[in-house]
């Protein structure tokens, strides 16, 4: 071999080596089969959406260590609209071979400045590290190299394709998470009415919440939302973090003026103030409201 052949060869070696290093070579083989199933495909921005994961190991695979699962939600361009990386139901270090893992989240697609179709992508992650999946249909080129697979689509309408809803009286003003901008609420007083554009057609009001059962020694918070003076529903405020309750409303409910007000009672509140290192809130609280949504049956 001449000294040329062997200069060559070292050249080769050392381009294949840092290849291996780089995670070259063939891609690692797909530890699970991941499908999603969507609610509502088209839906106003605002509107809550109910998202059905499912997840399947491979006869002949193991997962070693837990997983977070990856959604990003991307515009037409490629860029993330908003994403909801979240922790199974189910410790992944504890799916057995053939296991199906299935599980719905219900969440409220933020109010972003795009209109149109929306991809969902979705992947299993640990620290830099993500697994190869296998998906409903083959995957292009860079899902391959990203492990970030497209399983749906949303079309995303204005808000204007939603029925009307304004905080009337009985709330204070927004707040937002030190730690993440984008999670708002309003804090209750005892009664928070909501004034709606009546559709005249049934409807579901959706609205999600938190309260503070630990407050109050003779128990939680009872909760009843009626409509004019007709009680819809009651419920127990006893979520410690944010429960979505769902109400049916009837179109014989909300009447025949244009607009209807739906009032949101509690049967007690508390003053932060007044409890033990409180602070110097005075306010009135009754439960703390992170999103209100009255949707068309």
């Amino acid at each position: 071999m001449t000294a040329t052949s062997r200069y060559a060869l070292r050249i080769i070696v050392a381009i294949a080596l840092t290849s291996i290093a780089c995670g070259g070579g063939a891609p690692a083989p797909p530890v699970a089969s991941v499908s999603l199933a969507i609610g509502k495909p088209r839906l106003p921005l605002g509107a809550p959406v109910d998202i059905t994961y499912r997840f399947e190991l491979l006869p002949s695979a193991s997962i070693t260590g837990d997983y977070r699962v990856l959604v990003h939600v991307k515009n037409a361009s490629g860029d993330v609209l908003w994403q909801d990386d979240h922790d199974p139901p189910q410790p992944t270090s504890t799916w057995k071979p053939g296991q199906a893992v299935e599980y719905t989240r219900t969440r409220f697609v933020p109010v972003v400045p795009y209109l149109g179709d929306a991809t969902i992508e979705v992947g299993l992650y640990r620290e830099d590290e993500r697994l190869a999946l296998q998906g409903p249909s083959a995957p292009s080129e860079g899902e391959t190299l990203s492990k970030s697979y497209r399983l749906g689509t949303l079309h995303l309408l204005p808000t204007s394709e939603s029925v009307f809803v304004i905080y009337k009286t009985g709330w204070h003003p927004d707040e937002f998470s030190p730690d993440n901008p984008s999670v708002s609420w309003k804090w209750m007083q005892k009664t928070g009415v909501l004034s709606v554009r009546n559709p005249r057609k049934d409807v579901t009001l959706f609205l999600e919440y938190d309260a503070r059962p630990d407050l109050f020694a003779e128990g939680p918070q009872q909760v009843t939302i009626a409509v004019g003076d007709q009680p819809v529903t009651t419920f127990v405020a006893s979520a410690l973090t944010p429960a979505l309750v769902r109400v049916p409303i009837t179109a014989a409910q909300l009447g025949a003026a244009d607009m209807t007000d739906i009032r949101i009672e509690l049967d007690k509140t508390f003053v932060p103030a007044k409890l033990p290192a409180g602070g110097r809130d005075s306010r009135e609280l009754g439960m703390r409201v992170y999103h209100v949504f009255v949707e068309e049956r």
